[in-house]
């Protein structure tokens, strides 16, 4: 068992970082019926921040020891992959809803590992293209399966219900009643196709900066993690967008309880999923942690039991194919 945490830290890494992004993003998607996108990113992204200074403080480690090239490698991972990244990820799960989104998110990985081939010559063996085909293939099966009740739902009262931050309990989480996937042609015109092909694009982006940035440098995952969280504040700032919608994004933070439920998600799914996901691209190649950390989906499934669905066996046989792509990327060599 211990060869299994020494020989692959940057992997677990990766898989905890998605079972921590499942949680986070049935939260976000109910946060974000409040906020715009880039509010949304912004005040998410601020409050980590706020909290890995306070960590960096009480563990006595002020000192970055990073340097010039790698400040600026995760400084535009940042601003590409978080900033430019999440909120166009957001933008995508408003317009399409999560199963569309989750499904050109799968993208992201093998442009990672192609990324990382024609800028860092990181280069994959025949078992981890596999892993990855086999992981993404069946996140992906998972991802389109839809359950008996989705098609019952109706796609409006599933779209309008508003989450009231004051109201004595939260909304179930969107699991079977997502919106009725647009087709191509609206998701093109609405915009929702173009963000998740950007998301996708900017996050295998940034995680290509940072495998960079960390695979052969010392610099410590919790502050490759601030400086690239500095760096995607930075370009929301310049973004009209924000501004507009910061008032309304202030006014909904004076209730107790939404600023409450911001305040965890930003601590699971910013903070903690963040620097796990930079501990994983400072010891797994991109390719590999990207398929990792895609795998978000099939941790949400034991959620949709626990409210009431019924996993298909078709559900069940994409996870075990995931499963199977996983392992290979766990095998060594």
């Amino acid at each position: 068992m211990t060869w299994i945490l020494t020989d692959f830290k940057g992997e677990l890494a990766a898989l905890s970082a998605a079972l921590i992004w499942a949680i986070a993003s049935l939260i976000y998607v109910l946060l974000g019926r409040q906020l715009l996108p880039t509010v949304l990113n912004f005040i998410k992204s601020g409050l980590a921040v706020g909290m890995i200074l306070l960590t960096l403080l009480g563990r006595g480690d002020v000192s970055p020891n990073v340097g010039t090239v790698p400040l600026v490698l995760l400084a535009l991972s940042g601003a590409i992959g978080i900033g430019l990244g999440d909120t166009a990820f957001f933008a995508s799960l408003n317009r399409l809803g999560a199963r569309q989104t989750l499904l050109i998110e799968a993208l992201a990985p093998p442009l990672a590992a192609i990324l990382a081939a024609i800028f860092l010559d990181e280069y994959l063996g025949y078992f981890a293209w596999f892993g990855i085909v086999l992981t993404v293939g069946g996140v992906t099966w998972v991802v389109l399966e839809r359950l008996p009740r989705e098609s019952k739902a109706n796609p409006q009262n599933s779209s309008t219900t508003k989450f009231d931050p004051d109201s004595a309990s939260l909304p179930s989480p969107p699991l079977s009643t997502a919106p009725v996937s647009p087709s191509l042609w609206q998701s093109l015109t609405q915009g929702g196709l173009g963000f998740g092909l950007f998301a996708a694009f900017a996050q295998a982006s940034g995680a290509v900066l940072s495998r960079a940035a960390l695979a052969e440098t010392s610099v410590n995952p919790l502050w490759s993690t601030l400086i690239r969280l500095v760096g995607g504040l930075l370009v929301l700032l310049l973004l009209p967008e924000l501004h507009q919608g910061l008032r309304s994004g202030l006014q909904a933070l004076r209730s107790p309880r939404f600023s409450l439920i911001l305040l965890s998600a930003s601590f699971a799914g910013t903070y903690l999923g963040i620097w796990l996901q930079q501990t994983a691209l400072k010891f797994a190649p991109a390719g590999i942690a990207q398929a990792l950390t895609a795998t978000s989906p099939l941790f949400i499934l034991p959620f949709a039991v626990w409210t009431g669905d019924r996993i298909t066996p078709r559900a069940c046989l994409g996870v075990l194919i995931a499963l199977g792509g996983i392992w290979l990327l766990f095998s060594p060599g």
